[in-house]
């Protein structure tokens, strides 16, 4: 549970500290944060063969960040955080996956998607858009991606306001073996197309911890003129820790940029502590008939021919799938090694099923600086054609559908 200790004293304020608000006298500070994550990164696979890159962000994203508090008295405590995202191989905040703007082969040739080989020219060009779009903060490049908020921690829970995680994405991190760590974690087999909403903007959030228990329940606005409930996200998480265990759930839905429900998770876990380390298992379901982002298909490629080519992508690029994973971690002094299964269960017509497995190893050269290694192999099925690509980033597609993928990478990780 370290890692659920990580994410929610960030997602939830700091909630862990709010007695110390009852019995400190004011105070008030700002800390300077971050992670320094790079190292090699080898995936095979790829259209252009294997592919060999200094990479940032293998077992965490790089970042740093400003937060801080300032303690009100009588169990109130003001709280920020400003946090973004570096890339140490270029010093940017964005990147994008190795296999570039490629898109799976069943979103790019028109009989795939059930229309006419005519209509091939028109499909590339909305793949080609769509493709673009791949990558992480890339588009807006935002400088404060990762988090954004400011919020007031009470006697009875914290209410945070601004771009913080979601509900159901830190239900998935708890219950993940390598806690959303490289290419071994759970959420890399569903990153292409976009399967669970890890951040959200414009978002209210109450969250408390209290006797084991940890609940939040967020509602993050849309902000669309004219139509209160597009791109709006509801979420809420429960999970309860006890002595040797823990067992919760979370749960994301929102709405496409019309309006109409989207993109839905519902995510069930469990960890029990046997032996030196901890066994963590998870089930998860995603749902989406109405995807995001297609409804300007039709003006794109006007005429006739472009409700056709809008309706055709709708469907493949629907989702109706089930996640499950199970992992163990083990530390002993120094070391900390993990060994995690994943696999997804496509129910569309596209039936792209794939699943990894893995194993991490991390050896500790300090408390705030250690080595990486990881081994993580994919293997496609059907449609399926991911490429594992690390925390920090995308890997994009295969070569083609059907065609494995396998990441080795070695790196160094600092905290500060």
């Amino acid at each position: 549970m370290k890692k659920m200790t990580l994410v929610s004293a960030a997602a939830l304020g700091c909630l862990a500290t709010a007695a110390m608000a009852q019995e400190t006298p004011a105070a008030s500070s700002v800390t300077l944060y971050g992670i320094a994550d790079a190292g090699i990164n080898h995936v095979t696979g790829l259209k252009q063969g294997s592919v060999t890159q200094l990479a940032s962000g293998i077992m965490e994203g790089s970042r740093w960040g400003l937060k801080g508090n300032e303690d009100l008295g009588g169990g109130y405590k003001a709280i920020f955080t400003l946090e973004s995202r570096v890339e140490l191989d270029t010093g940017s905040v964005s990147n994008r996956p190795a296999s570039g703007s490629q898109v799976p082969d069943r979103l790019n040739t028109a009989t795939l998607m059930g229309l006419p080989a005519a209509f091939q020219p028109a499909v590339t060009a909305v793949a080609g858009s769509l493709g673009a779009q791949l990558g992480v903060n890339h588009i807006d490049k935002n400088l404060f991606d990762r988090q954004a908020y400011v919020g007031l921690i009470t006697p009875v829970g914290a209410i945070t306001a601004g771009r913080q995680y979601t509900p159901g994405y830190l239900a998935s991190a708890t219950f993940d073996s390598m806690h959303t760590e490289s290419s071994l974690a759970l959420g890399q087999l569903v990153s292409v197309p976009v399967s669970f909403t890890i951040r959200t903007s414009n978002a209210l959030q109450y969250a408390i911890q209290t006797n084991g228990v940890t609940a939040t329940v967020m509602y993050a606005m849309g902000e669309v003129a004219g139509n209160n409930s597009a791109n709006r996200l509801l979420g809420t998480m429960l999970v309860y820790k006890g002595a040797g265990f823990s067992v919760g759930g979370g749960y994301n839905t929102q709405k496409n940029e019309v309006g109409q429900k989207s993109l839905t998770n519902s995510i069930l876990g469990a960890s029990v502590d046997i032996g030196p380390g901890t066994l963590s298992t998870m089930f998860a379901t995603i749902k989406d008939d109405n995807p995001a982002g297609v409804s300007g298909i039709a003006a794109l490629v006007g005429g006739g021919a472009g409700v056709l080519v809008q309706n055709a992508f709708t469907t493949a690029l629907k989702q109706n799938s089930t996640l499950a994973h199970i992992g163990y971690r083990m530390s002993m002094g120094a070391n900390t090694v993990t060994v995690a299964y994943n696999t997804m269960n496509d129910k569309t017509a596209s039936n792209a099923d794939r699943d990894s497995y893995g194993v991490a190893y991390t050896y500790a050269l300090s408390k705030r600086t250690d080595l990486n290694a990881v081994l993580t192999r994919f293997n496609n099925k059907n449609s399926s054609q991911l490429a594992p690509g690390g925390n920090g980033f995308l890997g994009g597609v295969t070569a083609s559908a059907g065609t494995d993928s396998t990441n080795v990478a070695f790196g160094i990780r600092h905290r500060f």
